[in-house]
């Protein structure tokens, strides 16, 4: 039988065998233009308004997508080619796949070719909300100080040729530039990355820029425009072949770049708007006044904990988080540190039982059926572990409390960028913007234990801590002996 290719021609042959948008997406009005159109955006909050869409007609709040950099012309190209259709795969750990394609984008544009059309789009009176899933490097701050980087090549760009624009900033002040002198209301930055205070981060990342760039419309965006903060929650892995082909296989539908993800989902958001806002708390999402220690606790848990199992996995030659969760001596040091180390500064969290939440981790990332690959978890990861992991033994080491397992992550963490192969000589996959860095500061350890510290802009102050020095050297010594990661895991354990 011929596959039947993924498009809105196509949705209501399709529909015979696989769950199809029912509204009208040629009536839909692009109220929310979202930066980063990848899994997880198409996971989580395209999802959420897709639902908005299908069980409430709310079609003010249709997405348009924009991509800013020239490696998101593939997933352009795709959703151009499917009218932007994409199927979610949900997998359940007791085996259940529920597939069903998503609408809620209408459009998608590609900021490297058409710069102005993405400008006007985010100008356009429809537009209320401009959201962002642009990954913690997007937000172009130093990790040590917190402070914006004006050394970069497109910032300096973008300084002078403002008409221009290659990055978020660029965008985000030319567009509200044209809105306010159009007398429309601005509309509202809403930051969906993993970010602990993203909409604050949001806020005054864009204005510094702003003000360097335009002190007047700085002026005019510090007193109008509105940057929620919130905490976003669904583990989405890279979209493998076998997803496509379990579309072909089992729906007879091409959908060339579907997204799985697993059955859990939580957005909890500030309800802090600038232009009003789609009424997702009919679906479940969580409007609060703070939001901050909601997110903590999902950093300091979830996305430190994927890190505390990848890192080791990687080096053990674990290829998935699932497959890590099989091994008990990585389980239990997972959890261990969950409890021993993140749980002791996280304090009460209204609404929230912190333990069914840290087992409800457990099963999560045990889900044999979404196979997160070590390799995604620890991509980035020097922008990740600075924000994830290093605050928490930071806090611990301030209180007297435990620092143990933080700190082999982060010798395991050296090690890993220093022989980029795992204990059996296979090569590493390492993805991440300061791989050569980390690897030149790593590779001298064996002759100066802590030189993998000296990366003040990761490690801050902690090459002056005598006591998570003397940890730390303990650590490496032992990684650098050849021990076993896992044996040293079992250790401390």
């Amino acid at each position: 039988m011929e596959l039947i290719q993924l498009n809105q021609a196509n949705t209501t042959q399709i529909s015979s065998n696989l769950t199809c948008p029912t509204y009208d997406r040629q009536a839909l009005k692009t109220g929310i233009v979202h930066v980063g159109v990848g899994g997880f955006h198409r996971s989580h909050q395209a999802y959420y308004i897709h639902q908005l869409l299908e069980k409430y007609n709310a079609l003010d709040w249709g997405i348009c997508g924009v991509g800013l950099r020239e490696a998101d012309r593939n997933i352009y190209k795709v959703l151009k080619k499917q009218d932007c259709l994409y199927t979610l795969v949900v997998q359940h750990p007791n085996g259940t796949v529920k597939s069903e394609v998503i609408g809620a984008i209408k459009e998608f544009l590609l900021a490297v070719d058409t710069p102005d059309l993405v400008i006007d789009k985010m100008a356009h009176r429809d537009t209320k909300i401009v959201s962002l899933t642009i990954t913690e490097g997007g937000y172009n701050f130093n990790p040590s100080t917190g402070d914006f980087n004006f050394k970069n090549q497109d910032i300096q760009h973008e300084l002078k040729h403002p008409d221009k624009p290659k990055t978020i900033f660029g965008f985000l002040t030319a567009a509200l530039k044209k809105r306010r002198a159009a007398g429309l209301p601005p509309f509202s930055i809403l930051s969906c990355d993993n970010i602990q205070h993203n909409g604050d981060v949001a806020r005054k990342m864009l204005l510094a820029f702003a003000q360097k760039q335009d002190r007047e419309l700085a002026a005019w965006i510090a007193k109008s425009v509105h940057f929620p903060n919130t905490m976003v929650d669904r583990i989405t892995p890279v979209t493998s072949p076998e997803v496509i082909a379990y579309l072909q296989e089992t729906h007879n539908v091409k959908d060339e770049w579907p997204v799985v993800c697993e059955p859990f989902i939580q957005w909890v958001v500030e309800d802090k708007f600038s232009n009003g806002r789609p009424p997702l708390e009919k679906l479940g999402v969580q409007f609060v006044p703070d939001v901050s220690p909601y997110e903590k606790m999902k950093i300091r848990l979830l996305n430190a904990g994927h890190s505390v199992l990848g890192i080791p996995g990687a080096i053990h030659g674990h290829p998935t988080i699932n497959v890590c969760m099989e091994d008990p001596v990585f389980a239990k040091f997972m959890r261990q540190f969950m409890d021993k180390e993140v749980s002791p500064v996280l304090g009460e969290i209204e609404g929230m039982d912190v333990e069914k939440y840290k087992d409800a981790l457990e099963e999560r990332f045990a889900n044999p059926n979404i196979k997160d690959s070590v390799s995604r978890i620890c991509s980035e990861s020097s922008a990740k572990l600075p924000k994830f992991l290093i605050p928490t033994l930071q806090e611990n080491l301030a209180s007297g409390g435990s620092i143990k397992y933080a700190t082999l992550i982060l010798a395991a963490w050296c090690y890993y960028s220093d022989r980029r192969v795992n204990e059996n000589g296979e090569p590493l996959e390492i993805i991440d913007s300061m791989k050569t860095e980390l690897h030149l500061f790593a590779k001298t350890t064996q002759d100066d234990n802590i030189a993998f510290l000296k990366q003040r802009e990761l490690f801050g102050n902690l090459e002056k801590n005598p006591r998570f020095v003397k940890q730390y050297t303990e650590a490496i010594q032992l990684i650098y002996q050849e021990k076993g990661i896992r044996k040293l895991m079992e250790k401390l354990i």
